[in-house]
């Protein structure tokens, strides 16, 4: 099969596709692979790398796009929708809930369109879209710390705490994978933390990993209303 790898055209958005370390798992596996050139320079990756992985480096967007298999990061933006091909297969995150333009220009187009987001397991998990989530909780919390700044607007609070001043305390909405490691962050610098869940399973769960060091408490209206005016930092983790 002959895979396009083209470099991610919207704003502030520095992935790509595929990794030098698999490019090289596919063409082991009889593959071709092309990638535009200057792709992954935003993650990291000359195109050299890919060369010598075993790709091909394509020197327009179009050269990219006119393959078998399309592997992104994220959907096509308007001046893209002109490279897709009836017959042709596009994976990628396109939350197309967002996206009714794409949506129809897809079903137009004949292309078969698959969202990484969708893609579950038989237990329902969803395993491309937990990295992005247990990046998205990490950097909550590292975000939050720094706009508690005051130079950022912020209350001026330390969620680690001092000796003699209390820690910061933040406040988890919904205990999934995005939840569980805002915890591990917001946990690891000292703050006080509590996670609210509906699912009483997740919370045992969540017990022992954390054990006492997070308050765990069922979700419901009246225990939000009661700890989320106290929060130092809130973190909506609901998918």
């Amino acid at each position: 099969m002959q895979i396009g790898v083209p470099k991610e055209t919207k704003d502030q958005e520095f992935r790509v596709g595929l990794s030098p370390a698999s490019v090289r798992a596919l063409i082991e596996q009889k593959h071709q692979v092309f990638v535009e050139t200057g792709a992954g320079n935003g993650a990291g990756f000359a195109d050299e790398d890919y060369v010598q992985a075993g790709a091909v480096i394509a020197p327009t967007a179009r050269d990219a796009w006119n393959r078998d298999l399309i592997i992104k990061v994220k959907e096509p933006l308007p001046p893209e929708y002109e490279f897709l091909q009836k017959g042709q297969v596009l994976f990628t995150y396109l939350h197309l809930a967002a996206d009714r333009r794409l949506t129809e220009h897809l079903l137009d187009c004949g292309v078969t369109a698959i969202a990484y987001e969708t893609v579950e397991l038989p237990d329902r998990r969803l395993p491309l879209l937990a990295p992005m989530s247990v990046i998205a909780g990490r950097l909550s919390v590292q975000f939050g710390a720094r706009y508690l700044e005051r130079q950022q607007g912020g209350r001026g609070v330390l969620l680690s705490g001092i000796p003699g001043v209390k820690p910061g305390k933040v406040v988890i909405l919904g205990g999934g994978v995005v939840g569980t490691e805002a915890a591990r962050i917001a946990v690891g610098m000292g703050a006080q933390v509590t996670i609210l869940d509906v699912n009483v399973d997740r919370l045992s769960y969540l017990e022992s990993i954390f054990g006492s060091r997070v308050e765990l408490l069922y979700s419901s209206m009246a225990q939000i209303e009661a700890v989320v005016p106290n929060a130092d930092l809130l973190i909506g983790a609901v998918l």
